[in-house]
């Protein structure tokens, strides 16, 4: 058994790739960039399973997936966990793998090279909220998208310039009534989000403003 702690898994998420995808979040990440709307993923040690529950959920979704994103969190924080993950993926799926990173991929290259062929695009760089943000699937433009495989040309079609479609997000409930997002939003859309919702007398409480614990 491999364990892994994870953020959330989800089907379909259609806003982070092409068509109806798997979503792993994984949770814990320390690079922990400022503004980051995922603040509730960066505390490690939460969430914890095996790598094989978690594909055993997959398995459910696989034959109706286009394909499987992987974010976080920070994924390449459980290497090894991320790498036993693909493998199983591998098993069930001939969908394309796309990897969201915060670290360049200089650093995340020697991981790649060790495990050819489980990622077939990753986008590689942390969210800077002083940068701009015109490119499709990028919170922010210096982020790099790097395709590994034949596969992975799919993902090409996102190095373009980003439309009101791209910054469309898939809205989840869970048990206890939360909502959550999958997607890349425009900035200060969730400031705007949060101020219409005020103004309609909800209180309002997000990930970035509760932070994580230590």
């Amino acid at each position: 058994m491999t364990a892994v702690s994870i953020s959330r898994v989800h089907f379909p998420v259609t806003t982070l790739g092409p068509g109806r995808r798997v979503g792993v979040w994984f949770q814990g990440c320390s690079i922990r960039c400022p503004g980051c709307i995922s603040a509730d993923t960066w505390t490690p040690g939460r969430g914890m399973t095996t790598v094989e529950a978690v594909l055993d959920t997959l398995a459910l979704w696989a034959s109706g997936a286009e394909g499987l994103t992987v974010s976080g969190g920070e994924p390449f924080e459980q290497s090894e966990a991320l790498s036993a993950l693909l493998r199983g993926w591998r098993q069930l799926s001939p969908g394309g793998v796309l990897a969201f990173t915060g670290f360049e991929f200089d650093a995340v290259a020697p991981w790649l090279a060790a495990n050819p062929g489980l990622i077939d695009a990753v986008m590689t760089g942390p969210y800077d909220r002083s940068a701009p943000q015109t490119t499709a699937l990028r919170g922010s433009d210096n982020q790099k998208l790097h395709v590994m495989s034949a596969l992975g040309a799919q993902f090409s079609a996102f190095d373009r310039p980003a439309t009101i479609e791209d910054r469309r997000l898939d809205v989840m409930f869970d048990a206890e009534g939360g909502a959550w997002f999958a997607g890349i939003p425009a900035h200060g859309d969730f400031q705007r989000f949060r101020q219409g919702l005020k103004a309609e007398g909800h209180r309002v409480i997000l990930s970035d403003q509760v932070g994580p614990s230590r």
